[in-house]
């Protein structure tokens, strides 16, 4: 598995021939098979950015559960409020290769039901905004063995408070190459990806 960050909450996952892609903006453009879109928000929607080529994906846009090319996934709704306004966010829990992954979006806050199926997730993308420690403090509660933080800016006092709070001192890495097995001894440990 190959993850790459490409800004906000756009992050491009590929496994073997497929490809994942979160919450795409920006002007990054590929072909993906399968999109997670976790908030109707122009920050986060713009799955039309991953239509390329011969691929038409498919687009998960809320809560429910999903299974495609061999993906089985689960969205849970939460409420968010982004510039004053509300919106419906999505948590997306999905595995690849029998590596758990969990997409929380926008949100900090999840419900007990949500955080029942969720469990430990193998990675936890987790956004930073405008409050690190509470984002620090959500992704420990779900006790992940790698933390990829999100919708931050880089070099920012953000990002490098949610790195002091959980004492790393992170370097940022192009991108994350795993598997499974890399994942034995790993716990709650920060993985900086560069946008």
């Amino acid at each position: 598995m190959v993850i790459s960050y490409l800004g906000k909450q756009f992050f491009r996952i590929n496994h073997g021939d497929l490809v994942i892609a979160t919450n795409p903006a920006g002007k990054n453009r590929f072909g993906a098979d399968l999109v997670f879109v976790s908030t109707l928000h122009e920050d986060h929607n713009n799955p039309e950015l991953v239509f390329f080529g011969d691929k038409t994906p498919f687009v998960a846009r809320g809560p429910g559960e999903y299974e495609i090319k061999g993906v089985a996934a689960e969205g849970f709704a939460s409420e968010v409020e982004i510039e004053g306004k509300k919106y419906l966010n999505t948590v997306y829990n999905f595995k690849l290769n029998d590596i758990s992954i969990c997409f929380l979006g926008v949100t900090h806050e999840i419900s007990n039901e949500t955080r029942e199926v969720i469990e430990e997730p193998d990675i936890l993308f987790v956004a930073i905004g405008d409050d690190p420690e509470k984002a620090y403090k959500i992704s420990m509660s779900l006790e992940p063995k790698i933390v990829i933080p999100m919708d931050f800016e880089p070099g920012g006092k953000a990002i490098k408070t949610f790195l002091k709070e959980g004492g790393s001192k992170a370097e940022p890495i192009e991108k994350l190459t795993l598997k499974k097995k890399d994942l034995v001894d790993k716990e709650g440990e920060i993985v900086l990806l560069k946008q």
